[in-house]
């Protein structure tokens, strides 16, 4: 099994990689953190919990993590999860207490304690995870891997047509934190960034077969799942909006799912037209190799994405 840290802001996408991590076999889900992102952090650490707590494990730490963004003030979403952040399901409020430790401390103490062997995946903004390689920059050698939700690079049409932050060419993860995503970035740890060009597929649809088997399945979760995809739909949203986030613990589990290739990205940081933009340099000549490398999302297999998520949720 591959040990894990899922660092997310739930949100009902998040919400549904939370039930595919924990309920794969693949994963040892250490701990939950939660940060600010797609609802303020109170709100993203109770939402987790109410996970935890639907699929009866408590036992994994859920730790509430950054309020905000490192330097700025956080921005608001543009997109609604609905009134709890989990396209209003209003699941029972959770009685699982949260970690002793900050969601920053619990990383750094979980990685030093398995060095090399603990993944990060990313669903939500970096502030977290940027603020860990800050505290104690000698982890950043102790990570074999971090898999994010993060960018859009433009290698197809889904990339800025699904554009997720407030500019026209942004996603919502770097938008609300560029600053984290530039460190993480250019932290030197193999990065693997899923971009909008993978993750927000108009072809991650759920067929009405599909949704028939969720709303007959006797599990909270396929509940949840059904509850989320009428949710989006009634607003004019297709059904990739509900578990845009899970492509990172599906390439987790199996990352033949996903096609990759490297490139040196920078993120921009200046406010304006391109704030939290992910430029990727793949010019012949005269390459900006100063930017960091790092692995792109470049297409993703979406059928047998969404058969390994309704698998998951329905066993």
């Amino acid at each position: 099994m591959k040990k894990i840290i899922l660092d997310c802001d739930p949100g009902m996408d998040d919400s549904m990689a939370i039930v595919m991590a924990v309920k794969s076999e693949a994963l040892d889900v250490l701990a939950v953190t939660t940060v600010n992102g797609n609802y303020p952090v109170d709100v993203t650490s109770k939402n987790a919990r109410k996970v935890l707590e639907l699929l009866g494990r408590t036992d994994i730490p859920a730790a509430r993590g950054m309020a905000g963004p490192i330097i700025r003030k956080s921005p608001p979403d543009p997109f609604t999860h609905g009134k709890d952040g989990q396209a209003e399901a209003y699941l029972p409020e959770p009685s699982m207490p949260l970690a002793d430790l900050d969601a920053v401390d619990l990383i750094i103490e979980l990685v030093k304690a398995n060095p090399g062997e603990v993944t990060l995946i990313a669903t939500g903004p970096m502030s977290n995870i940027a603020m860990a390689m800050i505290k104690a920059p000698e982890i950043k050698e102790m990570i074999p891997e971090i898999i994010a939700i993060s960018g859009a690079f433009g290698l197809n049409k889904y990339a800025f047509l699904n554009a997720t932050g407030d500019t026209p060419q942004s996603e919502w993860n770097v938008y609300v934190d560029p600053e984290a995503a530039k460190v993480v970035y250019e932290s030197g740890v193999r990065l693997v960034a899923l971009g909008l060009d993978v993750a927000t597929y108009f072809d991650v649809n759920f067929s009405d077969e599909d949704v028939k088997r969720l709303e007959e399945s006797d599990k909270k979760e396929a509940d949840f799942l059904a509850n989320a995809i009428r949710f989006v739909k009634k607003r004019g949203f297709d059904a990739y909006c509900t578990v845009i986030d899970c492509m990172a613990v599906a390439y987790a589990i199996d990352p033949t799912l996903v096609e990759t290739m490297e490139a040196h990205v920078g993120v921009e940081t200046k406010d304006g037209l391109t704030l939290g933009m992910t430029v990727i340099d793949r010019r012949h000549h005269f390459v900006w190799e100063q930017l960091p490398l790092i692995k792109v999302g470049c297409s993703a297999d979406c059928g047998r994405f969404l058969q390994m998520l309704l698998e998951l949720v329905l066993k």
